[in-house]
């Protein structure tokens, strides 16, 4: 199976059709290549792109001009991301249609759940 949860340590040796049961503290926190933004894999399957992580994000954390390949889910647990067309606070969900393009903020900082079908494609800025 490509489908995993990288840093569980529980899940070693499961049958293939075993529930994965995720103890979401015990997984560490890890830096992204953004400044200010880590990440806790909750599940990930390399090969499709398939992704479901929370990330923190540290106050005034950016994630730079990026393209969503795919649908992409975002739930807000604390705090607020904010991008050209609104923001999203605690509590509240927004998804994005593949294609879209955005630079996300968290001015507060913020964390978060999110889903991708694909991972981002992070590009240039148009000029």
């Amino acid at each position: 199976m490509s489908t995993t949860t990288p840093d569980a340590a529980n899940h070693k040796g499961l049958a293939e059709l075993a529930s994965r049961y995720v103890d979401v503290e015990s997984l560490p926190w890890k830096k992204t290549r953004f400044d200010g933004v880590e990440t806790k894999i909750l599940m990930e399957d390399k090969e499709s792109g398939l992704l479901t992580a929370l990330f923190k994000w540290a106050p005034g954390a950016e994630l730079p001009f990026h393209e969503h390949v795919d649908i992409e889910q975002t739930y807000v647990l604390e705090g607020r991301v904010v991008d050209e067309e609104g923001e999203v606070t605690a509590g509240n969900f927004v998804w994005r249609p593949a294609g879209s393009r955005h630079v996300a903020r968290a001015p507060e900082g913020a964390l978060l759940i999110g889903f991708f079908l694909q991972p981002n494609l992070f590009l240039d800025r148009p000029k």
